[in-house]
């Protein structure tokens, strides 16, 4: 794109953008002839990814701003309506703690009232899972959170959500899009306006109070809180997000002692603590392990912003913290859910669990041992709620949902991740061992012994700018030109590239065989001694992210010595990725 059209698209956004200071760091580009900045807002428009918009916030089409916001809710309006005949239709709508989310929120809220659908807004920041629940309980049509979730402090996101709480999925995305670009104009209700017409209703604790009820619902074992709970300390932190409200009302009315670290628990779109507000991250964690090392607790939690991801570190016996992967917490929660469920006598008749093709095949070999079945399906919470819609309609049983980027859920209400309810379980299944004298290291090695060691190690490379899209799709398409055959030393058997929807063997690969996920840029190799790896570029941050999954069989040498000849996996493979990213 050159100069001049990428000067015409920021004067054809300058006489759409409403929001003054939007338009005055635009107009200070033109008049400082600024044209690099002008480029990276302008060379296209923000889309859709695994999760709706997400970006940084500012004024330009590439960014995150009341145009581009109050513009992709009238490209739902459009499509809702014209898709959704014979009733009265309504939407949910609600926000976390990021710069601007309050003002995007409402814009979209008034967008769907002056397109005659009713809008229910929350009255103050919630988490991400309740607009799900939300959804289903007041059974709208569709929905939107405002939220970047673990971003940073310059981004904000919005993620569109159908009827059945999901975030949306083909041909709805699809369909969004298509009208998101087909808006020549905006239909916009004064706030007043709104509520006076009955077009905009605030909700707050008509949702809030079924919600933590719901949760406390999925526990097993109510006694084990009365006997247990006020021996266990706990420190949390909400990473200046949303999270408290809930976490604390949960754990409080369980009994248990919560330690909220008081630097984070206070709603901030700076994120002033953290380099990055996400639980995935060490050093977000940083406050909480330095709280609970003082206070001795046994367990330190942390959500991201949104309140749908969830972060533990639990005592590791030599005076410190471990902390537990998202893969490794899975896997703890769905032994503990099938354990549970089989100990009560309450497991279904086709008891089943769901993973992201990027999580540990611990969770299926932990869910073959109890009888249950394990269904993957692609990386984000969307592809996860599909597969719950897809188990409700052939006779499955839902019992566990997970993905390795700290995601979990254990209830149906919700048909998004949900870091509250996961808290709870955590909470249950750390007393339940406890009781048996174990902690979740001691658990978890256990599940190593009979299952094998499983080694995770995730690689992530940024490419900012027009250019790192370039860069990323260079890198995808030199793999399949040219697929390696082997990784770290060890032989490429089999791949499967979910783009083309093919998977083959590497001794023969005219034998191809088609696969039924939905097309992806995704590229798999599995590799002769069991490992996986994974590349794909993100869908809703500007990177490309490898996962390798290494499993060693515990032999006779003891569980240490599969730890080391796992690490020693992974090492490898990660130098032959380095050649490829840096």
């Amino acid at each position: 794109m050159d100069t001049n059209d990428i000067l015409a698209r920021a004067r054809d956004y300058l006489a759409k953008e409403s929001d003054a200071a939007f338009k005055a760091e635009v107009e200070k580009l033109i008049a400082t002839n600024d044209l690099k900045e002008l480029e990276d807002r302008f060379y296209r428009d923000l889309e859709f990814g695994t999760g709706g918009l997400r970006g940084v916030i500012g004024g330009g089409y590439n960014r995150m701003n009341s145009y581009v916001v109050r513009r992709a809710t009238q490209g739902m309006c459009d499509y809702l309506i014209a898709n959704t005949k014979g009733k009265s239709l309504s939407a949910c709508v609600a926000y976390d703690s990021r710069h601007y989310s309050d003002t995007f929120a409402l814009d979209a809220a008034l967008i769907f009232a002056a397109n005659g659908i009713k809008a229910y807004l929350f009255s103050a920041l919630r988490p991400t899972p309740e607009l799900s629940y939300a959804i289903r309980l007041l059974k709208a049509d569709t929905g939107v959170v405002v939220t970047a979730s673990h971003n940073p402090p310059s981004y904000n996101g919005y993620k569109a959500y159908w009827n059945d709480g999901a975030q949306v999925i083909a041909p709805h995305d699809e369909g969004i899009i298509e009208r998101v670009n087909a808006v020549s104009s905006i239909k916009y209700l004064p706030k007043e306006e709104a509520l006076a017409k009955g077009l905009l209703q605030i909700i707050d604790k008509e949702i809030d109070e079924p919600y933590v009820a719901m949760i406390k619902t999925k526990l097993f074992r109510p006694a084990l809180f009365k006997e247990l709970a006020k021996d266990v300390k706990i420190v949390y932190t909400p990473l200046h997000g949303t999270g408290a409200l809930h976490f604390e009302r949960v754990m409080g009315d369980l009994g248990l002692s919560v330690a909220t670290v008081p630097e984070q628990r206070e709603p901030d779109g700076d994120f002033p603590t953290v380099a990055f507000p996400n639980p995935e991250e060490a050093a977000a964690l940083k406050m909480a392990l330095e709280l609970g090392k003082k206070l001795k607790a046994d367990v330190v939690m942390a959500t991201d912003p949104d309140a749908d991801r969830l972060g533990i570190a639990v005592p590791d016996g030599k005076g410190d913290y471990a902390l537990i992967s998202g893969n490794q917490l899975g896997a703890l929660q769905l032994d503990y859910i099938l354990l549970s469920l089989k100990e009560f006598g309450r497991m279904p008749k086709r008891p089943a669990a769901i993973r992201s093709i990027v999580t540990t095949e611990l969770q299926s070999r932990i869910a073959a041992s109890y009888g249950a079945e394990s269904h993957e399906c692609l990386t984000g919470f969307k592809w996860i709620a599909a597969e719950m819609g897809r188990f409700e309609k052939e006779g499955l049983d839902f019992v566990y949902a997970t993905e390795e980027s700290y995601g979990y859920l254990v209830e149906t209400e919700v048909r998004d991740k949900d870091g509250i309810s996961a808290a709870a379980m955590t909470a249950e299944l750390t007393l339940y061992w406890r009781s048996k004298g174990k902690g979740l290291l001691e658990r978890l090695d256990e599940l190593y012994i009979e299952h094998g060691y499983h080694e995770e190690r995730g690689i992530n490379k940024y490419f900012e700018g027009a250019s790192g899209m370039d860069i990323m799709r260079g890198i995808m398409g030199a793999y399949r030109k040219a697929q390696p055959a082997s990784l770290g030393g060890v032989k490429v058997l089999r791949v499967r590239d979910i783009k083309v929807g093919l998977a083959w063997d590497s001794a023969n690969p005219a034998a191809a065989r088609k696969i039924s996920l939905p097309a992806s840029d995704v590229i798999q190799w599995y590799l002769e001694d069991g490992t996986m790896v994974t590349v794909r570029p993100s869908g809703t941050e500007p990177k490309i992210k490898f996962y390798i999954l290494a499993r060693t069989l515990v032999s006779a040498d003891g569980l240490s010595s599969a730890k080391l000849e796992s690490a020693r996996k992974v090492r490898a493979i990660e130098l032959d990725i380095k050649k490829v990213i840096s």
